[in-house]
């Protein structure tokens, strides 16, 4: 039995997320089609995050388990070869050992999540960032965000879904920065509550259009509540950009 890690890239739009589902397209299962077809096992393949509906990446890394021995070049090729025409692709395929795990040996995952703010709207990267015609104040932003950097009870971003036995987590990085006409929020954390960042990234937008202060985003994070929390960023402007392991 060999183990493979792939790290991925996808665009989110028209699945119903990472994870198979009953019904609709997902990335998983797309990819553990391809890897049937390419090699004739059923695998069960895992991602070392859950991307929600929308939600896109840049480097997605996950696992899976083959009884042949395949050279990893040419399985990264096949797979790519099957997920054709579907906008995802294996980007690197190496043999790992078996204590490996995607999820549980990540030690850091980085996201990104993009707002674009001019009048026109966006056509080549449509579904691909959070539009508005207002500006936001991106230095007010930044300022704000370095309320939630740290060891929190983040109740007040998380769904009312969440399966996580805890909301206390330590986000180790919230950068605001301005790139164009856009700005970039750039997390990093060992891992994440369900739908942290886009809860985040929604209420700090409330800071950069003026409707909140840097206290008023603190008072929300203190409340422990989800009824704090301000609107929800959509899922377009999220990428799973990287996940760190140990060498």
């Amino acid at each position: 039995m060999s183990r493979y890690r792939l790290t991925i890239e996808y665009d989110g739009t028209p699945f119903v997320g990472w994870q198979r589902q009953a019904a609709g397209l997902s990335v998983q299962g797309a990819l553990e089609d391809a890897i049937l077809k390419f090699s004739g096992e059923t695998v069960v393949i895992r991602g070392a995050g859950r991307t929600d509906s929308g939600v896109h990446a840049l480097g997605q890394v996950a696992h899976f388990d083959l009884t042949k021995d395949w050279d990893a070049h040419r399985a990264a090729a096949a797979i790519n070869h099957y997920l054709k025409p579907l906008p995802a692709a294996v980007l690197s395929c190496d043999r790992v050992t078996r204590a490996f795990d995607a999820r549980f040996s990540a030690t850091k995952r980085h996201y990104l999540y993009r707002i674009l703010m001019r009048r026109a709207p966006p056509v080549l990267e449509r579904n691909r960032l959070w539009w508005m015609v207002h500006p936001l104040d991106c230095e007010r932003m930044a300022d704000a965000a370095a309320v939630l950097i740290g060891h929190h009870d983040f109740t007040t971003f998380r769904a009312a879904q969440c399966q996580a036995l805890s909301p206390m987590k330590t986000l180790d990085v919230f950068d605001v920065t301005r790139a164009g006409e856009e700005i970039h929020c750039r997390l990093a954390s060992r891992s994440f509550l369900h739908n942290q960042v886009r809860s985040m990234v929604g209420s700090l937008k409330r800071v950069g259009d003026g409707t909140w202060t840097k206290d008023e985003l603190a008072a929300a994070l203190n409340a422990r509540d989800r009824k704090a929390c301000g609107a929800v960023a959509p899922a377009c402007g999220l990428y799973l950009a990287q996940v760190d392991y140990d060498a």
